[in-house]
């Protein structure tokens, strides 16, 4: 997998911009300042950063290190310091907990593999802390505007209830938007969020 994603930004340009996930400053009020934050799978950056301009202390991962490179250029361009790490999902310390957990359109795989990422989310969170997910749901693959393209990776409601349905859920809807995040995230999506706190 490490090599398809570094192919992937192995670009001049970031793939999905340099602004955050619309999902994030849509709910900006909802992200505590001064937290430990940490993006999972980050890729080139922009979450992290976008969080780190916001008083968060960030640490990020992605497998990929292009990504990673442009991150780091990213995070120097706009003056603030996230702690990058050259990680994938299978090695990263899930007993490592953060004040919040962000992923965003994380879904590069399927079941089984899907419901391990899901319950590590959970692990990361620590007590009163915060968890936003962010991704596609299964209309998304006839929609054909990003994403892997797999029914059987992306998320509903059911699914996100079934792994977090024990965490305060503050938001969890289903809708559809236009994103425009790049190359790699552009037109009419079918869109997913959960917010949700460890109580």
């Amino acid at each position: 997998m490490s090599t398809f994603w570094n192919d992937r930004y192995a670009t001049e340009g970031y793939v999905f911009g340099t602004a955050p996930a619309a999902f994030l400053p849509a709910h900006a009020g909802l992200i505590p300042f001064g937290a430990s934050a940490l993006c999972v799978a980050d890729g080139e950056g922009r979450n992290a950063v976008w969080l780190a301009e916001q008083g968060c202390a960030v640490t990020a991962f992605d497998v990929s290190e292009n990504a990673l490179a442009k991150a780091a250029s990213l995070a120097e361009t706009r003056e603030v310091s996230v702690d990058f790490h050259q990680n994938g999902i299978e090695d990263w310390d899930w007993n490592r907990q953060y004040d919040l957990v962000l992923g965003c359109f994380i879904q590069f795989v399927g079941p089984p593999e899907q419901a391990t990422l899901l319950n590590n989310l959970k692990r990361a969170v620590a007590p009163g802390g915060r968890l936003m997910l962010h991704g596609y749901t299964p209309e998304q693959v006839a929609l054909g505007t990003g994403g892997p393209g797999r029914e059987e990776n992306m998320y509903t409601e059911a699914l996100l209830r079934q792994h977090f349905g024990d965490m305060n859920i503050l938001r969890l809807a289903t809708y559809e938007a236009h994103l425009n995040e790049g190359s790699g995230h552009k037109g009419r999506s079918a869109l997913i969020d959960l917010i949700a706190d460890n109580v």
